[in-house]
């Protein structure tokens, strides 16, 4: 397996250093650096090839939104994780409207931060069992009297064959140009069905579609 080559992104040392013991344990990830920042951490990218970024939130210089904003701008290939100990529904948001692929909270158990990176590499959202309950409580209240099969029952209804593959493509964490290469379709393509499917359900935005795929297990067959 091609090593998965991760960032360490935090303002306290002592963490940072955790965090990078923690890691170097896996003979499948390789640290390509330690940073205090995100001006630090765009600079590491720009010159290193980097796949996934765990990045802090409130940091001196440049904050990990912020960052993650910039490093999208620029191209960034890369997954971003967001791990805090900030669990505030406005942060989690704005984070992943960024462009972060998942949102963790540092108490998270090795095992589960391991396993993120490689989930993350692949193109799957993560997020805290306290970050995915706070974001669903913000879903409509229609969609949280539905039990989950029948929710599920409900979309399937809704939406036509090929929406709801593009429906469960977001769910994994893929962008449209991500989806038109899997599907054999134009990017203009994708971002119609996109916008049909956020109109059909009553979303807000790519992240609200995310989870909600998530929670009710759509998944490519």
């Amino acid at each position: 397996m091609k090593k998965i080559k991760v960032l360490v992104t935090d303002d306290q040392q002592l963490i940072r250093d955790g965090i990078c013991s923690l890691l170097k344990l896996d003979e499948n990830i390789e640290l390509v650096g330690s940073v205090a920042n995100g001006k630090e951490a765009i600079a590491v990218v720009k010159n290193t090839q980097t796949d996934v970024i765990l990045m802090d939130i409130r940091m001196p210089v440049m904050d990990g939104i912020s960052a993650t904003r910039e490093l999208v701008h620029i191209g960034f290939g890369g997954k971003i994780i967001m791990l805090t100990t900030f669990d505030d529904e406005e942060y989690i948001i704005k984070g992943l409207q960024a462009g972060a692929i998942g949102y963790l909270l540092k108490d998270i158990p090795t095992e589960d931060l391991v396993r993120a990176v490689y989930q993350a590499y692949n193109g799957t959202y993560q997020l805290s069992q306290e970050v995915m309950q706070r974001l669903l409580g913000k879903l409509s209240k229609k969609e949280s009297m539905l039990p989950d099969d029948e929710k599920k029952k409900e979309i399937e209804s809704i939406l036509s064959g090929r929406e709801l593959v593009v429906f469960a493509c977001i769910g994994l964490g893929m962008n449209n140009k991500e989806i038109s290469e899997k599907l054999f379709l134009s990017e203009g393509t994708v971002k119609n069905y996109v916008s049909d499917i956020f109109t059909a359900l009553n979303l807000r935005d790519r992240t609200q579609a995310a989870l909600l795929a998530q929670k009710l297990q759509f998944t490519i067959s």
